[in-house]
């Protein structure tokens, strides 16, 4: 897992609460589990004007020029502004992997649902909850301001403002650790590796028997 420490880029505003996860990749994408390749169906339903197909080339598919991410002025974004209750819906680990593949490396809104919240920082992806009013203000400076970019700090746990402004946020400890040395489930126990293979090495020793039949 890439890990997480500063990262700065052009936020893309989602003005609409309750993005679910069928809306972040849909259903019919799912067909690999793979954290990779998702990316070019991210928001799909939001994204083409025609219904995408299962590993169909993207490359001749009718953009809607209505949606954020199609427009010139968020091309390259990397820090995401949503609303309320971002990720509801199904449990789909997909989601981040979506929005990673895609370029993705923090979100930004005032809540999100349990699972997404959870599934994001075990895929490098940095979910912010910040008060509703500062998020308000964020899409008014978005909006006004071609190019806005942020720098996420997460070791120091504040955002950076094009004009020097600084906006504190919480985050977990543990969840902290793993994003800036970028471990993920595998990654953490593999840190104890070698401690497991002195376990295995002393049971298979005490307890022969039991791995007569192993291979």
């Amino acid at each position: 897992m890439k890990p997480f420490v500063v990262h700065s880029g052009i936020v893309a505003p989602m003005d609409r609460p309750n993005i679910d996860t069928d809306m972040i990749i849909p259903k019919q994408f799912l067909k690999s589990i793979k954290r990779s390749g998702f990316g070019p169906n991210l928001f799909d339903e939001l994204r083409y004007l025609d219904e995408g197909q299962p590993d169909a080339d993207n490359s001749g598919r009718p953009l809607n020029p209505d949606f954020v991410l199609n427009q010139p002025r968020y091309q390259g974004a990397s820090v995401l502004l949503a609303r309320e209750n971002f990720g509801c819906g199904s449990s789909r680990e997909h989601a981040p992997w979506a929005l990673e593949d895609f370029g993705f490396r923090a979100i930004i809104a005032p809540s999100y649902a349990d699972i997404f919240f959870n599934n994001s920082f075990k895929n490098g992806l940095l979910p912010i909850i910040l008060d509703e009013k500062i998020v308000d203000d964020l899409f008014k400076a978005v909006e006004a301001n071609e190019g806005y970019e942020l720098t996420v700090d997460l070791e120091q746990q504040k955002i950076i403002t094009p004009d020097g402004g600084e906006i504190a946020f919480d985050v977990d400890p543990f969840r902290k650790h793993c994003l800036l040395n970028g471990l993920d489930d595998i990654g953490l126990t593999l840190q104890d590796a070698d401690d497991i293979k002195a376990y295995e090495e002393k049971r298979r020793a005490a307890n022969p028997w039991l791995f007569d039949q192993v291979k």
